[in-house]
């Protein structure tokens, strides 16, 4: 069956910026090995992996009407992604993040929300888009838990698979704030710092647990170098993380949702596509940005098989 994929949420331009190993005093500079622009969020980032990896993707989100939304549109449009339903709000610019990357591969990031913040549920039309079976949600936040209810709501209506992706750091108040959309999520891919704080619990398995019970169908967290866990109601399983060296980890989260969802549609069981998220990610980590390499599902299920043994 073919897998087509509304990404729906947080498109941002990443600005990416190799070696930094301190911020110049004053107005001085500083010599860096690498500036580069890829796309990124939890929609857009996992719809990139997703298109790599032969799904149909089309991006659902706002933009700015600005040169900064004219480059991610470009960017976007060169992995295959149909950007026709990508709004472009006149009032607010593009978000966007710089990224400076330490030579262990830390990122922190300065991000601006921008046009993200400015999606409703008026911009966003999924019986428009042909044969659609999955919907991807990346940052339920900026529409609200009702709000996100109901978009999944109306995914499933239409008969597709639903995932969640949360973009904000983990706090109890951001879980009240979305919760009432996790009954409508069959699939919720958060990471570990994410899930510790939404729930307060002692291990990532145990507070996986938790966000199954408060309504999501699944839950696959990250858990950067230890790889994944997923959960349900019946299963609580581990997937070990490839050991390699790592240049930028951004983006890593976003290709293992991909990977996991892909394998998922591909018919594979939780724990093959946990690591098939686990290989997408390992590619993701040797590249800087999401859209970096050449990788596609063929030299990813290598991977696979290569952990298998």
């Amino acid at each position: 069956m073919t897998q087509t994929v509304a990404v729906v949420g947080v498109h941002v331009l990443d600005t990416h910026v190799l070696r930094v190993e301190s911020i110049p005093e004053r107005s001085d500079g500083a010599l860096v090995d690498t500036i580069r622009m890829s796309p990124a969020g939890t929609a857009g980032g996992t719809g990139v992996v997703l298109a790599r990896l032969g799904a149909r993707v089309h991006s659902v989100g706002a933009l700015g009407q600005d040169p900064t939304g004219d480059t991610l549109l470009a960017l976007l449009d060169r992995e295959g992604l149909d950007t026709g339903r990508l709004v472009r709000k006149p009032d607010v610019q593009t978000s966007a993040s710089v990224l400076p990357v330490r030579p262990n591969g830390d990122r922190p990031a300065w991000h601006c929300v921008g046009a993200n913040g400015a999606l409703t549920l008026d911009d966003i039309d999924l019986t428009s888009i042909p044969g659609l079976t999955h919907v991807h949600l990346g940052g339920p936040e900026f529409l609200g838990g009702p709000a996100a209810g109901e978009l999944l709501t109306r995914a499933h209506d239409l008969g597709c698979t639903t995932s969640v992706d949360v973009l904000a750091p983990g706090d109890p108040d951001l879980l009240a704030w979305i919760e009432a959309c996790l009954p409508h999520t069959d699939y919720l891919l958060p990471n570990d710092e994410q899930v510790l704080g939404f729930t307060g619990a002692s291990t990532l398995a145990e507070g996986a647990r938790e966000l199954v019970k408060a309504g999501a169908g699944c839950v696959a967290a990250t858990q950067g170098a230890r790889g994944a866990v997923v959960v349900t109601a019946e299963e609580t399983l581990e997937v070990p993380a490839y050991e390699i060296e790592v240049v930028d980890t951004t983006g890593c989260g976003d290709a293992f949702s991909a990977g996991f969802l892909r394998g998922l549609a591909l018919g594979m069981g939780h724990r093959d596509a946990a690591r098939l998220g686990c290989a997408v990610a390992a590619e993701v980590a040797q590249g800087v940005g999401t859209d970096a390499g050449s990788y596609d599902l063929e030299s990813v299920m290598s991977r696979v098989s290569d952990l298998a043994d």
